[in-house]
């Protein structure tokens, strides 16, 4: 028999192992549209295991919050992924946070990855930490509408009755503001997750990077529980868009079976967000800094028009 704190167990493992699985299917489909052969897909997991070897080498003129900073952020995006429906609508953390709760986490997370960032007193750290809030005051009010639309037609913003609720109506619960609330989320996730063309993850140029910046003082452990904080949030983002929009096969009641076809149905979820995703890189360029509010402000406009979409269907 499974308990709860078992399922909690499970989504924590869940999170960990695939986090760093999606990184490398992405990187080897990109590679595939570019006509390379690309990295293994397991080549992340060798990454984090190369730095986890390795000592860090730290500034003499920082402060407590650069050593502190990869922990909370990492407790704090590993938080929210106990909150988001990974496999099971019935979270036993549920009742411990909301939509609203995940969107303060990931801001957490930003806050002190950027606040460490200034902290070294790198002119790149401090290019990147504020480019990063730049981008942040853009999307965070975006992700909150986008899933609110969803949020007001249940009539809750805990995020395990809204996956329930949306998975139990079927193909009806897919309406105009169902998909306008949708594009606007897939625009805040490529943002949230550093993608071309917001952010190059594979760049070291300054004139491009974004969260490469944030991190460039960071090595040995400290940077491979960064990267994997970034990591975990690209797969936890990706959940929100498979498991809130389109919650079809995860699992409602505790049960083994049950469990495991959620688990495998989850996986190809965010097999095909990570080549959508990756197709979207390999087609597009980086855009430059002062046209991201362009694009961040079509999600933004989005969201908005799926709530009067809601207003006007529910209304009539």
């Amino acid at each position: 028999m499974i308990l709860q704190i078992d399922i909690v167990v499970i989504q924590i493992i869940v999170i960990l192992a695939l986090s760093p699985l999606l990184s490398g299917i992405i990187k080897k489909i990109k590679a595939f549209f570019q006509i390379r052969k690309g990295p293994s897909i397991l080549q992340p997991y060798y990454d984090l295991a190369k730095l986890l070897r390795k000592d860090s080498v730290v500034s003499e003129n920082v402060s407590w919050i650069f050593h502190a900073a990869p922990i909370i952020s990492f407790a704090a995006v590993l938080t929210a992924g106990l909150i988001i429906p990974i496999f099971i609508s019935d979270m036993p953390l549920g009742f411990a946070g909301d939509l609203i709760a995940v969107v303060y986490l990931f801001a957490l997370a930003r806050f002190f990855t950027a606040l460490a960032s200034l902290d070294a007193g790198s002119s790149f750290g401090g290019m990147g930490g504020s480019r990063e809030m730049f981008v942040a005051s853009m999307v965070e009010p975006a992700l909150m509408l986008s899933i609110f639309a969803i949020a007001l037609n249940v009539g809750s913003t805990n995020l395990g009755y809204i996956t329930q609720t949306v998975s139990n109506a079927g193909l009806s619960s897919v309406s105009p503001y169902h998909l306008l609330a949708f594009v606007a989320m897939f625009i805040i996730a490529i943002a949230e997750t550093g993608r071309i063309p917001i952010d190059n993850p594979a760049t070291h140029l300054e004139l491009t990077m974004i969260h490469e910046a944030m991190i460039l003082e960071y090595s040995g452990k400290q940077l491979a529980i960064m990267e994997l904080g970034a990591m975990m949030k690209q797969l936890l983002v990706y959940a929100l868009l498979a498991n809130i929009f389109f919650p079809w096969g995860i699992a409602q009641i505790i049960s083994t079976t049950g469990i495991a076809i959620a688990l495998i149905v989850f996986i190809i979820k965010i097999v095909i967000m990570g080549t959508i995703m990756a197709i979207v890189e390999t087609s597009t360029a980086k855009w430059r800094l002062f046209r991201l509010p362009d694009l961040l402000s079509i999600s933004l406009m989005l969201s908005f028009l799926s709530l009067v979409s809601f207003i006007i269907v529910k209304g009539g």
